[in-house]
């Protein structure tokens, strides 16, 4: 007879959302011994194309780009690619077999630098086996190869683990610890409407940026103090254990404070971004239902409401003191407009194209300027503020609807 999960048994039918740091949370993996290892190892695997001492600065200015990110239409992966290759006179084609060779047979080697977390294993493969949401909320610095590689060393290989999201540069556009990272980890779950726990063990890293999305986060102390940092909860995995069996988590419904709307407005492209070039294009166009939206569709909308509705009326309200704003009904335009005639990929990045323009706006206004007020048709006095809390909305409903469709239509 199979034991009933520790850490979930008196979960009920509630299911959560998990973000387990890797690095000293999953696996006990000091990354100011391993950083400096994996470093000098791969800069000497590729001193036969340039210098080492040369290569280990670019790296180090190509992870701060990376970290500074901003924009949804870029992927950490483009940014390095962007900010390392050129300046080192090198063309990444050109030494590519090499790469793929350092983490082949040389950063194995770097495992004896680690160790696994028999409690931290226990508790992932328990929550997965009761149904919850498991996300390695890793920082996306690495490729995919150097991060599934750590987690097998932690024994979650996620080619035996139903893991939901591993966070790489390949499919992510922001790092710890900007809100938007943590932000375009649900944003690529479609939005669900479950209780959200960050787990790790960083403070700055993991902890502070989760709470600015109103996340619950637990802090894996490791023994320390939090000095002057308020986490949820915090201790070692067996207080984690105790503590989600005793609280009765509920989802985020809203979201009204600046810096975790625009969070999630600097999100929804970027997963967009990832999820429809995840499909095949051949897809984009189905209909899960005939009286249903396509991928296509959907985006679209969302593209002709950021440019003609979002944007416009942002900037009449900064513009203009207290303008009337009309009421503008959208919806039929999938049909009057033909959009499941459209090219989807052309449209998401019109819709980014919009959406930069719109946070670029938004980054713009001071404290007072979130107050800016309207008179809008249909429900009366407004302000910046509450357009753009409408606006957050329209993207979660929209994702949620995105995501069903890609479940319906690719038969998951």
């Amino acid at each position: 007879m199979p034991s009933t999960p520790r850490y979930f048994q008196s979960r009920g039918k509630m299911k959560l959302i998990l973000l387990f740091d890797l690095d000293d949370t999953l696996l006990t993996n000091k990354m100011e011994a391993f950083e400096p290892a994996y470093v000098k190892a791969l800069a000497k695997h590729l001193s036969k194309y340039v210098d080492p001492i040369r290569l280990i600065q670019q790296l180090g200015y190509a992870t701060q780009q990376m970290t500074r990110n901003q924009r949804p239409d870029q992927t950490q992966e483009n940014v390095f690619d962007r900010s390392f290759y050129p300046a080192l006179g090198l063309n990444r084609q050109d030494i590519q077999p090499d790469i793929d060779i350092f983490y082949q047979d040389v950063f194995p080697g770097l495992r004896d630098l680690t160790r696994p977390r028999p409690e931290a294993i226990d508790m992932v493969k328990e929550a997965l086996a009761d149904g919850h949401t498991v996300v390695i909320a890793t920082n996306p610095l690495f490729p995919y190869t150097a991060t599934f590689q750590r987690l097998s060393w932690a024994g979650l290989s996620p080619e035996e683990n139903p893991i939901s999201i591993v966070s790489t540069y390949e499919t992510f556009h922001f790092a710890k610890p900007n809100p938007a990272y943590y932000a375009e980890i649900i944003a690529q779950l479609g939005w669900p409407n479950s209780p959200i726990i960050m787990i790790g063990n960083d403070l700055d890293m993991d902890i502070a940026p989760a709470q600015q999305m109103n996340f619950n986060t637990f802090w894996i102390s490791n023994g320390d103090t939090p000095g002057n940092y308020l986490p949820t909860a915090s201790g070692s995995f067996t207080d984690l254990s105790q503590w989600i069996k005793q609280i009765s988590f509920m989802p985020i419904e809203t979201y009204s404070d600046p810096q975790s709307m625009t969070s999630i407005l600097q999100s929804t492209p970027a997963a967009l971004n990832t999820l429809i070039h995840q499909q095949d294009v051949n897809l984009l166009k189905q209909r899960p239902r005939q009286e249903e939206w396509s991928l296509t569709e959907i985006i679209c909308h969302l593209r002709d409401v950021e440019t003609e509705v979002n944007l416009p009326r942002l900037q009449k309200i900064c513009s203009e003191n207290n303008p009337f704003l009309p009421g503008i009904n959208t919806d039929e335009w999938a049909q009057t407009r033909a959009y499941n005639q459209e090219d989807g990929i052309q449209a998401l990045a019109g819709f980014t194209e919009a959406r930069i323009d719109v946070l670029n706006l938004l980054n713009q206004l001071g404290p007072d300027g979130w107050g800016k007020t309207a008179r809008h048709a249909i429900f009366g006095p407004t302000e910046i503020k509450e357009l753009v809390s409408f606006m957050v909305t329209h993207d979660r409903t929209h994702l949620q609807q995105i995501k069903c469709t890609i479940d319906q239509i690719s038969g998951n």
